[in-house]
């Protein structure tokens, strides 16, 4: 038998200072293993902070992103040797190039296993349209691991395997409350990029304001679309709209319990931790279609769906929730059992016996997880 040793794994992603779904589930991998014997992880971010005067050069546009670029690479040289698996998480298009690929190809540099843990719901797009940056990068690594059986589908038609585990949230961090009657309050949670089509939602909110005149809108999320959305609502004349901007994960909790509807229009997505989430808060949900969202939604049953870019349909189904209290309560409560299938504890199992099949300590880890398994 082999000598029972600690696998050591090394999580390359962005750091919370890039503040998105990636970074957020990261956190939550390493709180998740923390409290696991056997097993150590480290976090090694894409975007290192440069050390003393250096930091100046990364507030200067182009130059930031050499000098991050140099840096990151740099860690990896001298951090990655250290480690028994590379966890490396992954975006898509220009994103997959800088950060990805040059964890994977160092890692089997050194002769690392890689696990590649891919994220974005533009890869069908992205692998179609880059093959020869992102195939021959992907086919490098070990495994293929995606959060949706979406993206396992997309890979497929790549000829690529991949292997589901879901996106996990914690769960005692949002309180259910149970919305006997609804109020006209919704709320947007997504980053404000013109694949998750907030203006759908913003023409939604429109129709909606014209039937129920209290009605409200929370916009949280910032990005590239802000001030084009900003100057969209003038246009619409909206009113009782706030635009947040980026809200801290601490604080979203909090914001979750201020509306009691909760909308998604997205045009491109794989797992939104914002469904998951709401579903945790009691909010009944009116999302589009797009990606792997129709896995997580079951239509009628724990939310309303729609095609994507239908924003008289999302009206339509956001004003049926507000004049249907007991449709509500039962799409709040069965979304409110989907989202335990999200925690840690589903899937701990399939990330422990991922990197035991990795590493070269496979045996012992593989026994401790049975055996954990047998008592619960």
């Amino acid at each position: 038998m082999k000598e029972r040793q600690t696998i050591r794994v090394c999580i390359v992603v962005a750091s919370m200072d890039i503040l998105g779904g990636q970074a957020i589930q990261a956190q939550r991998l390493l709180e998740g293993l923390s409290r696991e014997s056997g097993l150590e992880a480290e976090l090694l971010p894409i975007n290192p902070r440069l050390p003393g005067p250096l930091r100046l050069l990364q507030r200067i546009k182009y130059v930031r992103t050499v000098v991050t670029s140099v840096a990151y690479i740099a860690t990896l040289l001298v951090r990655l040797p250290r480690f028994d698996v590379v966890h490396v998480f992954s975006a898509s298009y220009f994103s997959f190039v800088l950060a990805p690929a040059p964890a994977v190809l160092i890692a089997k540099l050194y002769g690392k296993p890689v696990l590649l843990n891919y994220h974005s719901g533009e890869a069908e797009d992205h692998l179609r349209r880059w093959p020869r940056t992102s195939l021959p990068i992907i086919r490098l690594s070990d495994r293929v691991v995606v959060p949706s059986d979406y993206l396992v589908s997309v890979f497929a038609k790549f000829g690529i395997k991949a292997e589901r585990v879901l996106n996990t949230v914690d769960l005692a961090r949002f309180r259910f409350r149970e919305r006997r009657e609804l109020s006209p309050v919704l709320l947007s949670n997504r980053n404000l990029e013109r694949h998750y089509n907030v203006e759908c939602t913003l023409r939604a909110f429109s129709i909606i304001q014209q039937r129920i005149s209290n009605a409200r809108l929370i916009v949280a999320g910032d990005g590239s679309e802000r001030r084009r959305l900003r100057e969209l609502a003038v246009t619409l004349g909206l009113k009782n709209i706030e635009f947040l901007g980026a809200v801290a994960p601490e604080n979203m909790p909090a914001l979750y319990d201020r509306a009691d509807v909760f909308v998604n229009a997205s045009d491109v997505d794989n797992q939104p931790l914002s469904i998951i989430e709401a579903f945790a808060s009691g909010l009944p949900i009116v999302t589009t279609d797009a990606g792997g969202i129709s896995d997580m939604v079951t239509n009628e049953e724990t939310g309303l769906m729609v095609k994507r870019g239908d924003h008289e349909a999302i009206a339509e189904r956001v004003i049926r929730l507000l004049s249907d209290a007991n449709l509500a309560q039962r799409l709040a409560s069965r979304g409110e059992e989907a989202s335990h299938k999200y925690t840690w504890a589903s899937v701990r199992g399939d990330w422990l016996r991922l990197y035991s099949a990795l590493s070269r300590h496979e045996i012992a880890l593989i026994e401790r997880v049975e055996s954990t398994s047998a008592r619960i």
